[in-house]
């Protein structure tokens, strides 16, 4: 057998060289690819749209991760405007959710009615409450919120594939409108002296069906039955960097259920 073997692989297997370097001198293992991710936004601004700050966080952490992303919203009127310098609505202004979400893309953006389970392996929700706004009525009805239809299709289609879905900050009661019996978190169930101000939600989840989980702000929860990753966000009061660890958890643990 040794006769029939190359030169260099004959003083290889002699010497015992390692399996890893055996199959280097066949040429170099085929990469794996890349998990395509879709980020699904809700507009610009935390109270009307998207956490900016989430999403840019959700974005550097694929990046990280190098994962290939693609960004979707629903095209739709926005709930209202918020102007954010006021905490106020502006009586007289009105937005599209896809046209201010292509403030954070950088423009390239895509309709959510044009996303599919075919051309990805993960799904995130950003927060901001665009998410009970414009995604949803949670902002308006609570437990008995309506999702928007796309955003319900997007969540089925995945749960349905076994392709996992990330969420954070309120987008969680998504998933548990959705998804029967899902596992999310936001974080703790009690306000803790302002620490937690919107914990209630954490009881909208539980009348809804789903199944709330207490983390730290840090930490990400797993549904491993329904690959479904949450972590609390902004629905903590707490440091920048500890958001952003939160959702670097989540965005690690969705890439690793897609198996790329």
């Amino acid at each position: 057998m040794l006769a029939a073997c190359a030169p260099g692989l004959r003083a290889a297997l002699r010497r015992g060289a390692p399996a890893g370097r055996l199959a280097a001198l066949h040429g170099s293992p085929a990469r794996r690819r890349p998990a395509r991710v879709a980020v699904v936004l809700s507009g610009c601004g935390v109270y009307d749209g998207t956490e900016i700050h989430e999403a840019s966080a959700v974005l550097v952490h694929l990046s990280r991760g190098g994962a290939h992303v693609h960004m979707y919203a629903p095209d739709v009127p926005q709930m209202h405007v918020v102007d954010h310098s006021k905490g106020q609505p502006a009586a007289t202004e009105s937005r599209n959710v896809l046209v201010e979400s292509a403030r954070i893309a950088r423009g390239k953006i895509t309709n959510l009615a044009n996303l599919t389970t075919t051309d990805h392996d993960a799904v995130i929700f950003p927060g901001g409450f665009g998410a009970a706004k414009n995604l949803s009525t949670f902002a308006v009805d609570g437990k008995d919120c309506k999702v928007n239809k796309e955003v319900e299709r997007v969540l089925k289609d995945f749960h349905k594939a076994g392709k996992p879905i990330g969420l954070c900050c309120i987008s969680p009661v998504l998933a548990a409108k959705v998804l029967a019996g899902a596992e999310v978190t936001v974080g703790h169930e009690e306000e803790e002296g302002g620490k937690w101000p919107y914990a209630g939600t954490a009881g909208a989840i539980k009348e809804m069906g789903g199944k709330h989980c207490v983390k730290e702000v840090t930490e990400a929860h797993v549904d491993t039955k329904n690959k479904v990753v949450t972590t609390p966000a902004f629905m903590c009061e707490t440091e920048l960097h500890n958001i952003f660890d939160g959702i670097g958890a989540m965005v690690k643990n969705v890439l690793k259920l897609t198996g790329k």
